[in-house]
């Protein structure tokens, strides 16, 4: 699984709108707006078929959307951990 948090930047009579339709690209949720700092925090989160990465470049190009800050990045994919040759010396 792969998360993400965002600032989203934007003019604030646009921030209303930009509640309604960011939901629509996949795996983005808002969880908080500001219209007086023209502000929005959202998550974004992998799942099938789409990337957290392609879901931000969709927030960045966004009509509307001055800028998306990333706050916060977690990936809990584990990685394989690596084999110990025996002949090497420490």
């Amino acid at each position: 699984m792969r998360i993400a948090s965002l600032l989203v930047r934007a003019q604030p009579e646009h921030v209303p709108a930009l509640e309604l339709s960011l939901p629509a690209i996949p795996g983005v949720e808002v969880h908080r707006t500001d219209i007086a700092s023209g502000t929005l925090i959202l998550t974004v989160e992998d799942g099938e078929g789409y990337a957290v990465s392609d879901s931000i470049v969709a927030v960045n190009l966004a009509q509307h959307v001055m800028a998306a800050t990333l706050v916060y990045e977690h990936n809990d994919e584990t990685l394989e951990p690596e084999t110990v040759n025996s002949n090497e010396v420490a």
